[in-house]
């Protein structure tokens, strides 16, 4: 007999949480510093990440958690690469995002191809999982920022990465402690972005 999962609980109406979404802020990465969170801390943001919306449950997407060494040897091997993008000095100044946060989570896009459920919806799953890391970060104390950067759209880049044909880096989850609140800024106007029918 197959065991039946228990029942969720019902919605409730929760101010804290209501607070929280309506002043969320993404951190500015190079800002990130420790404390991080502990291995427990971390495989729970894990876990509640990957409670993600995913139409067919093809699970198309995977997780990367990039040590500290791992990444201090990337942002070396990626500076020569650096030098090929529009604006050097700019990119080399930027992996400093990979290299200041305690905590780097990768997540890879890995569509099914050829299946029912469409590419794009599989691939707005990477990004729902994206939130759901950052949410879950914000949720046990700590600051996130989602972030792409070029390395993310770079082909050299992506080997590196270890980013397999068809994959796509959907961000980076960085995670950490700021000593100060971000600044807030500019959101757009509602009545700009919603139309009622």
């Amino acid at each position: 007999m197959t065991e039946l999962a228990a029942p969720l609980a019902l919605p409730r109406r929760d101010p804290a949480l209501i607070d929280y979404l309506s002043t969320r802020r993404s951190a500015p990465a190079q800002a990130l510093a420790g404390p991080g969170p502990s291995d427990a801390d971390l495989e729970a943001i894990l876990r509640i990440g990957l409670r993600t919306p995913d139409h067919g449950k093809l699970f198309p997407w995977r997780l990367v958690v990039l040590a500290a060494d791992t990444r201090a040897a990337l942002a070396h091997a990626l500076q020569p690469l650096a030098d090929d993008q529009p604006d050097p000095n700019k990119a080399r100044a930027v992996l400093a995002k990979l290299t200041a946060p305690p905590v780097t989570i990768m997540v890879v896009s890995t569509p099914v191809q050829d299946h029912k459920v469409p590419v794009w919806e599989q691939e707005l799953s990477a990004g729902a999982l994206a939130m759901n890391l950052s949410h879950a970060a914000f949720a046990h104390g700590f600051s996130a920022s989602w972030i792409t950067d070029w390395y993310a759209y770079d082909p050299r880049a992506l080997s590196l990465f270890g980013i397999g044909e068809g994959e796509r880096i959907a961000g980076f989850i960085h995670i950490g402690t700021l000593e100060s609140p971000p600044m807030e800024r500019p959101r757009p106007d509602p009545e700009d972005k919603i139309v009622r029918r």
